[in-house]
C-alpha cells in the first residue's frame, strides 16, 4: 500500500498552486504546505500498516487496500468503516476536516451506484473505473463543489461575463473542454485528484455547468489560489501546536481552457445527474458520516483541553464550572451518538450499499454549527484572560535573562510553568489564533449555509409518525357536552 514516500513524490508533478501571487515550485517542501503534507502522508503510513486494522483483502488486486476507499457492504462492514475512519480521526484529533476518507467515501458510494450515472459517452462505466483506481493507486482525492460567490441572488448563466462558474466551453469527440472556476477545494493543493461538480441546486438554464469530473491537480490550465496559509507565520511547534501541523489549505481552483477525456467525466449537462450522484447513490450520507466521525472526534479533543485547563486552575470542583463541563459532556455525546445512531439504524439498499441511518445522521449535522460554537464558547469561558497573558514565544521560558520570571509568574500550583504556558497555547490555538479563527468560520459552514443543513434534517425526519400520534391523540377526545 501506499507509503508517505509514495505520496510525497506524486506531488511533484509541476502542478500549479499560488501563494501570495507567485506560484508554488515544490508544494511538498513549502512552508505553507509541508506540515499538513507530513500529516497527510502520516495517515497513508498508518493505513499501510497492518496493525492499524485499515486494511482488507482485495479480491481482484490480490493484496490489501484502505478499508475507507471501499464501499461498506453490510453492518459488520459498516462497523469496521467506522473503526478505520476513527484511526484517521484520533491522528489529526478531528482537525483535518478534508482528509482523503472524505471524499473517498463519496467516491466509494458513486461506484456502488452506478446506475445513478447515464449510460451514454460510458459516464456509468468512468466513475466504476476512476474508482478502482483510487482503491488500486490509494488516491486522495479533494472536491470543489460550490460555484464562485459571485453573486448569491442568481446562478451563472446570469452572471455577468461568461463561465465564472466552471462549464463546458467546448465539446470533443475524445472529451471536453472547461473553462472556469470552483471553489472550496479544501486540501486540493496537496491532493492527487479533485473531484469538480456542483452540490448548488441548478435551473435548467444551467446546464452548461451541470458537470461532474476528475481532474489530476497537475493538469495543464489548472491553478489554484490559496487562502493566506497560516503555517509559515507560527513560530514553533510548541507555540502553534495546530497550526504547525493541521493548516489544510483552501483553494479558488480555475480552469484555463482544461481538456479533460470522457473518461474522467461523470456528469455531462444533466442538471438532475448532480443532484442523484450526491444523493440518490448515498454518497452524501457516507461523506457526511466519516464527517461527523471526525468532527465528534475534534469535540472531544477541545472538551479535553477544557478538562485539564479547569484541573490547572483549580476550578475544576466550583459548582458553575462543573455545570460547564458537563455542558461539554452532553454536546460531545450527543454529536457521539448521532454517529452511532446513524450505524445502529443502517440499511443496506437495492445495490448493496450498507448506508447510514438518514434521520440520525441528518439530526446531528443539523446542530453542527451550533455544537462547535458552544463547545468553542465554553473553553473560552474556561480559559479567560490566561491565554492572554502568556509569554510570546517558547524562548522566554528558556532564555537566562526571561526564565526566572516566567517560573515565577506563570505557573500554578503543582504546575510548572512551561506545562501551564504549554496547555494555554494550545487553548489559544484552538480558539484564539488565525487558524483557529478558519476552523470556526470552517465549521459553520462545513455542510452547508444553516438552511441547507437544516433542511436535509427536516427532509429525513419522519414527521409523518407523530404528526399521526397528535391526530389519534386529538381525535380521541373532543368538545365536552353542555352541563
Amino acid at each position: 500500500m501506499r507509503t508517505s514516500t509514495d505520496y510525497l513524490a506524486a506531488l511533484e508533478d509541476g502542478r500549479r498552486v499560488v501563494v501570495d501571487r507567485t506560484p508554488v515550485p515544490d508544494v511538498a517542501r513549502h512552508p505553507a504546505f509541508a506540515p499538513i503534507v507530513r500529516t497527510i502522508g502520516e495517515l497513508f503510513d498508518l493505513a499501510a500498516d497492518p496493525a492499524a486494522g485499515m486494511q482488507v483483502h482485495d479480491h481482484d488486486l490480490g493484496r490489501p487496500v484502505n478499508r475507507l476507499f471501499l464501499p461498506p457492504r453490510d453492518p459488520g462492514e459498516l462497523r469496521a468503516w467506522r473503526d478505520a475512519a476513527q484511526v484517521w480521526a484520533d491522528h489529526t484529533h478531528g482537525w483535518v476536516g478534508r482528509s482523503p476518507d472524505h471524499a473517498g467515501a463519496f467516491v466509494a458510494a458513486f461506484a456502488a451506484h452506478p446506475e445513478a450515472f447515464a449510460e451514454e459517452r460510458g459516464l456509468a462505466k468512468n466513475v466504476v473505473a476512476f474508482h478502482r483506481r483510487v482503491v488500486e493507486d490509494d488516491l486522495f482525492v479533494s472536491y470543489a463543489i460550490i460555484p464562485p460567490q459571485v453573486s448569491r441572488a442568481a446562478t451563472a448563466h446570469a452572471w455577468e461575463g461568461e463561465f465564472v462558474q466552471v462549464g463546458v466551453k467546448e465539446e470533443r469527440e475524445d472529451g471536453i473542454v472547461v473553462r472556469g472556476a470552483q471553489m472550496l477545494a479544501t486540501g486540493g493543493a496537496i491532493a492527487d485528484e479533485i473531484l469538480v461538480s456542483c452540490i448548488k441546486p441548478l435551473p435548467a438554464e444551467d446546464v452548461d455547468f451541470a458537470v461532474s469530473f476528475t481532474v489530476p491537480v497537475g493538469t495543464d490550465g489548472v491553478t489554484l489560489y490559496c487562502r493566506r496559509p497560516y503555517a509559515p507565520g507560527a513560530t514553533s511547534a510548541f507555540d502553534y501546536p495546530l497550526t504547525t501541523r493541521y493548516d489544510e489549505t483552501d483553494a479558488l481552483v480555475v480552469f484555463d481552457d482544461v481538456f479533460i477525456p470522457w473518461e474522467n467525466v461523470f456528469v455531462f449537462k444533466d442538471v438532475a445527474g448532480l443532484h442523484k450522484q450526491l444523493f440518490e447513490t448515498g454518497a452524501h450520507l457516507l461523506g457526511n458520516w466519516q464527517a461527523q466521525i471526525r468532527f465528534a472526534t475534534k469535540l472531544r479533543f477541545l472538551a479535553g483541553i477544557a478538562r485539564k485547563v479547569a484541573a490547572v486552575n483549580g476550578v475544576d470542583k466550583f459548582p458553575g464550572v462543573v455545570e460547564k463541563l458537563g455542558e461539554l459532556a452532553s454536546l460531545v455525546g450527543v454529536v457521539e451518538s448521532g454517529v452511532l445512531a446513524a450505524e445502529h439504524t443502517a440499511t443496506v439498499d437495492e445495490q448493496g450499499l450498507c448506508r447510514p441511518g438518514r434521520q440520525s445522521l441528518y439530526g446531528a449535522m443539523g446542530l453542527h454549527a451550533e455544537v462547535h460554537s458552544r463547545v468553542t464558547g465554553i473553553l473560552r469561558d474556561l480559559v479567560g484572560g490566561g491565554v492572554l497573558q502568556v509569554p510570546s514565544s517558547a524562548a522566554e521560558l528558556v532564555n537566562p535573562d526571561t526564565a526566572g520570571d516566567m517560573a515565577h509568574y506563570a505557573s500554578s500550583p503543582g504546575v510548572a510553568s512551561v506545562d501551564r504556558v504549554k496547555l494555554l497555547k494550545l487553548a489559544w490555538d484552538a480558539v484564539g489564533s488565525e487558524f483557529a479563527g478558519r476552523h470556526q468560520q470552517y465549521e459553520m459552514f462545513y455542510s452547508g449555509a444553516p438552511f441547507v443543513v437544516k433542511g436535509y434534517a427536516f427532509g429525513n425526519f419522519d414527521y409523518a409518525t407523530p404528526v399521526r400520534t397528535v391526530e389519534d391523540f386529538l381525535a380521541s377526545y373532543g368538545v365536552p357536552a353542555k352541563g
